[in-house]
């Protein structure tokens, strides 16, 4: 059962005075680099120097150096000379699929793609089994046809000659013309000595731009499309040539074998605990000692008690090679020590969880200590990926139980009839914002609107905000939460007194600036328009929907004695296209600017990003754009 809440509340103004003591401009410290531990193992990536990664390639398939799709025109896509992205634009006589030299069982696969406007295309598993590629831009009820479904099986001899398609959970496509990214964690199927199958294929995870779209989905054959019609062990990877034109880059891969890690000799001794600091253990007496095949935060005695558990014994290390650990806690911590080597220390104020080590094939002794400090919370998850081997747990299935929400507390704030405007927290790149109005359009496009900086934070489109960390457990974390698809802004000062072009955008408002917030008014059909002052410059924005695409139009209005700098984008590059708009890479979205407007951005590199800004003079200026994803 969802719950469904329909909000509106009406902000009182609220004055924010720039030379506060949090907006003065922090001291320059000396850089401090730190070396990030490894999350994962390295993949390892086709090269697309050349075609030389693939059998026989027809001549609809090239290495080009850039990619570029005329949102006007259907099918179409031009490439500009150079490498690193691999292009198919078939032809009446050319339009051959494409086979990688290596063959695959298990595999984890991560690569960019870019669609024209309706144009169609498919990866396939083993050459078999199809993960979908398509322009489903826009589309509302999704199938096993769109965008990151798995296609269906098919037999003419059936009534129903489709069958077995698995549309993905939600459209998490983008805009054609930008580059999509696609992650598969794929398992062959098995077969016994007598080459008998035993086991169907399992997609056991796919993802599209950062969303679970399928989570495993066996499928009992090869799908339709490929003319591989016998399943095996091994496959090459195969890329669909002969409907559509597509581009691909980033292409990176695992390639997993059955070995795990396993454990022996395993020993563990309880303690009582009470404390984050752990003691030494020569002075505290164990309350019990036992042998044990796993290891689980569940061997804890006691209801609702501090303990500590220390497990000893040896990993069966299968493979000499780089192992990568993973620990999670619940509320607790923990330390993991290799081969006598600590290399794992979780902390609650400064929590480290990976570490990569250089083991030999054999028996390896590990001790591992969990202090479990909270009474409530059990939690213990211990991860090793290795050489040809997909990370796996080393840890009972039950250890690590984080506290899962019961849908029928959900409480989700949905337009129906009339447009709202919620407020609540909210977060942003990992600070809490407490100034946020998220709203939600009639078009089901809604946006996050910070009235404290006075930026835009991100947008989205479906339900408007799941609202029940606003109720759920006493409310404690009071904030509205986006859909997990969304497209995030910088949400830093977007409008800056600049000493010329080149200067450094501030990341707060600097002292000797006053903003001050004006409020905001609602229009007849109950869009907000959103009004602030920096010093004497009167700033309006308003942002409405792009009418039958997915997309938010900004209106800037500004009235001022003294030039101002706006900045309406950031991102690691920004291009503008042939048709005249602009492409933001990182987050990968389009600005484009109605032909009247007559605005003229400049792109501008500043400490290694690129910026989007544009210049306004005194008086009574205007800035109108629109934001595609």
């Amino acid at each position: 059962m969802k719950k469904t809440v329909f909000l509106f509340i009406v902000l009182m103004q609220l004055v924010f005075v720039g030379c506060t003591e949090k907006n003065k401009e922090p001291k320059a410290e000396s850089a401090k680099i730190v070396e990030a531990p490894l999350t994962y193992l390295p993949f390892k990536t086709v090269s697309l120097t050349d075609m030389s990664a693939f059998k026989e390639p027809s001549s609809n398939w090239q290495i080009v150096g850039d990619v570029y799709v005329d949102r006007s025109q259907k099918t179409t896509i031009t490439s500009t000379a150079g490498t690193g992205v691999l292009v198919s634009t078939p032809a009446p006589k050319s339009r051959g699929n494409l086979f990688t030299n290596f063959e695959h069982g298990d595999i984890e696969l991560e690569i960019d793609v870019m669609m024209p406007v309706g144009s169609n295309s498919g990866i396939y598993l083993q050459g078999r089994y199809e993960v979908q590629l398509f322009d489903s831009w826009g589309v509302k009820d999704v199938a096993f046809s769109d965008m990151g479904g798995i296609y269906q099986r098919w037999d003419d001899t059936k009534e129903e000659k489709g069958y077995e398609g698995h549309a993905p959970k939600i459209n998490a496509a983008k805009s054609p013309g930008l580059w999509q990214h696609l992650k598969i964690l794929f398992h062959a199927p098995r077969f016994n000595e007598a080459g008998e199958k035993i086991k169907n294929a399992t997609f056991k995870e796919v993802w599209l731009n950062g969303q679970l779209v399928h989570e495993n989905v066996e499928v009992t054959g090869y799908t339709r499309g490929t003319k591989l019609h016998e399943e095996k062990p091994l496959g090459p990877l195969m890329i669909q040539g002969d409907h559509g034109p597509v581009a691909l880059k980033n292409i990176k891969y695992k390639l997993y074998g059955e070995e795990r890690v396993t454990l022996s000799n395993v020993e563990m001794v309880e303690y009582d605990s009470g404390t984050d600091i752990l003691p030494s253990f020569d002075t505290i007496t164990p309350l019990r000692t036992v042998k044990t095949d796993s290891i689980s935060a569940q061997m804890a005695t006691g209801k609702r008690a501090s303990k500590i558990l220390v497990y000893s014994g040896n990993l069966d290390i299968p493979t000499t090679g780089d192992y990568t650990f993973d620990m999670e806690f619940l509320s607790a911590a923990g330390v993991l020590i290799v081969n006598k080597d600590t290399i794992v220390d979780y902390q609650l104020d400064k929590p480290s969880r990976f570490a990569t080590v250089s083991l030999q094939k054999g028996q390896v002794p590990f001790k591992l200590i969990y202090n479990k400090i909270s009474r409530y919370y059990i939690g213990l998850g211990l991860y090793v990926e290795g050489p040809n081997m997909e990370k796996h747990s080393l840890t009972a299935k039950q250890s690590y139980m984080p506290r899962i929400r019961n849908p029928k507390n959900d409480i989700f704030v949905e337009v129906e009839d009339e447009v709202i405007a919620q407020r609540s927290y909210f977060m942003h790149n990992g600070v809490k914002r407490t100034h946020v109005i998220s709203v939600g359009t009639l078009e089901n496009v809604n946006y996050a609107y910070d009235l404290e900086s006075g930026s835009l934070l991100k947008a989205w489109d479906g339900v408007l905000l799941d609202a029940t960390p606003m109720w759920y457990v006493r409310g404690m974390d009071q904030l509205g939460v986006p859909n997990d698809f969304n497209i995030s802004f910088n949400g830093g000062p977007e409008f800056a007194f600049l000493e010329n072009e080149k200067s450094v955008w501030p990341d707060t408002i600097p002292a000797q600036v006053v903003q001050k917030q004006i409020g905001y008014k609602l229009d007849k059909s109950g869009m907000p328009s959103f009004t602030f002052k920096m010093n004497n410059t009167t700033i309006e924005n308003k942002i409405v929907p792009v009418e039958g695409v997915r997309g938010l139009k900004r209106l800037i209005k500004m009235e001022g004695s003294e030039p101002i700098w706006f900045k309406i984008a950031d991102g690691a590059q920004i291009k503008k296209l042939p048709d005249g708009s602009y492409i933001i890479k990182n987050e990968n979205y389009f600005i484009d600017f109605p032909d009247e407007n007559g605005t003229t951005p400049v792109i501008r590199n500043v400490n290694g990003r690129d910026e989007l800004v544009v210049g306004l003079s005194a008086g009574n200026q205007s800035v109108t754009y629109n934001i595609i994803w």
